[in-house]
């Protein structure tokens, strides 16, 4: 995610390195430096002249704090300016009504429907909403197919009318299906052509009069870049939609489109997709994003994520296994389960501060643990049980089993002990012998 962009702002930055003081001079070396990487991710051009004179503005003159070298406050600015350009605070999804009605919109190809299926999981699964998916592009025959899959997918009703090829007739009769089946959400996925036209428009904009959403949200390809932006103007002068929702920023995305979108139209980015999954959403956070993009990590939300699959009944049954020693490999696929769902390995990484950078060039595959797993799923009840069992013999039937060497099993081996005794010692006031141990080590 905006890997590109991150790389040339960091270099940016290092012009300042080594200097005392902020000057003129340095300044408007980092700063063309940072124009320059703006422009590479496609930014409008006027929106990265005038963010690069707001930093020039706060930046000269300023005296720099005792914990700060003028480097680092060159980054705390540029944070700021970039949470500004992105929106400045986070603004969620408006579910009044009854049934709240939530308009999509978009070009073709942009993910719309995809993103409807995953608005769709969202809101059933972390709002407890009974949702309806209305199937109302009757132009393209896999469309509402496509839909009827997602839907079967997630456990949601798809309503769709396929004889009938008025979209306006379908949304309405949608609504009335969503208030006699006791549907709280009606999310509508329109069509979308390959570019604006007037047809397109027309139909979109007779669809809003008729339902009156609550919420319009207009559907973005984010590695489209400044296109996307000019789409979004072109569609919101028409229906005056509520939102942005920036799907496939898991791909190359050069980052244009989140950038420059909220000042274009000035209409916030409500919603992110990060991947294929139907778990790969995320509500927009101007702050966090600017810290992804200066390197800085996102521990907030990897910890909201790691939050969000912790159960604290199957806490306390781990809890008590390490402390009678058994603890095995069932408790740690289990473990593993739940990191998998947390989202793509490499998005993960990327929360982390630092580790985004030292990741870039790395291909973390989403199935990072398919080795592990297949190990573990080669072994029987018992060994995964009580793994102490498994001797030379054992080892060479599970490689052989999973596809493995005896090695690679070894190495899994190791690393299980290692975390089981890590465990072990974290378990009642054996955080304070390891951190002892570390300071001894240090």
């Amino acid at each position: 995610m905006f890997n590109s962009l991150s790389d040339k702002l960091d270099k940016a930055f290092h012009v300042l390195k080594g200097h005392g003081s902020i000057t003129e001079i340095n300044v408007a070396e980092t700063l063309k430096e940072v124009r320059r990487a703006l422009l590479d991710a496609d930014v409008n051009f006027k929106i990265a002249k005038d963010f690069t004179n707001r930093i020039k503005d706060k930046a000269i003159g300023q005296n720099v704090l005792t914990t700060l070298n003028p480097s680092q406050l060159m980054v705390k600015i540029v944070k700021d300016e970039l949470t500004e350009l992105m929106g400045g605070e986070t603004v969620g999804i408006n579910l009044k009504g009854a049934p709240t009605v939530i308009l999509m919109s978009g070009l073709q190809g942009s993910g719309k429907t995809t993103f409807s299926g995953k608005l769709a999981n969202f809101l059933k699964t972390k709002k407890t909403k009974q949702v309806l998916l209305v199937g109302a592009d009757v132009y393209r025959p896999a469309a509402i197919n496509q839909l009827k899959v997602v839907g079967e997918q997630i456990g949601v009703e798809v309503y769709a009318e396929e004889e009938n090829k008025n979209p306006v007739e379908i949304a309405k009769n949608a609504v009335k299906h969503a208030k006699a089946t006791g549907k709280n959400v009606v999310i509508i996925d329109t069509a979308g052509r390959l570019a604006v036209d007037e047809q397109m428009m027309t139909e979109i904009s007779n669809i809003h009069k008729a339902v009156q959403p609550e919420e319009t949200l207009f559907v973005v390809d984010s590695m489209t870049g400044q296109d996307a932006v000019n789409t979004a103007k072109s569609f919101n002068d028409i229906l005056n939609f509520d939102g942005v929702v920036l799907t496939k920023l898991d791909g190359d995305t050069r980052g244009g489109a989140a950038l420059s979108i909220k000042s274009v139209v000035n209409k916030p980015i409500k919603f992110i997709g990060t991947g294929e999954k139907m778990e790969a959403i995320d509500i927009f956070h101007p702050d966090r994003m600017a810290e992804r993009i200066l390197g800085m990590g996102d521990v907030v939300s990897l910890v909201e994520r790691a939050q969000e699959q912790y159960d604290e009944e199957e806490a306390r049954k781990i809890q008590k296994k390490i402390a009678k020693n058994q603890f095995g490999f069932d408790d740690f696929l289990k473990q593993i389960q739940q990191i998998k769902k947390m989202g793509n390995m490499k998005d993960l990484m990327g929360m982390i501060p630092g580790a985004g950078k030292m990741m870039k060039d790395v291909d973390i595959d989403d199935d990072a643990f398919k080795g592990i797993e297949s190990i573990i799923y080669s072994m029987t009840p018992k060994e995964r049980s009580k793994p102490t069992i498994i001797n030379a013999s054992r080892k060479k039937r599970i490689a052989k089993g999973s596809g493995t060497t005896v090695q690679e099993v070894n190495q899994l081996m190791k690393q299980f002990n290692q975390m089981s005794k890590m465990m072990k010692m974290m378990q009642g006031g054996g955080a304070k012998k390891m951190m002892s141990m570390m300071k001894g080590m240090g």
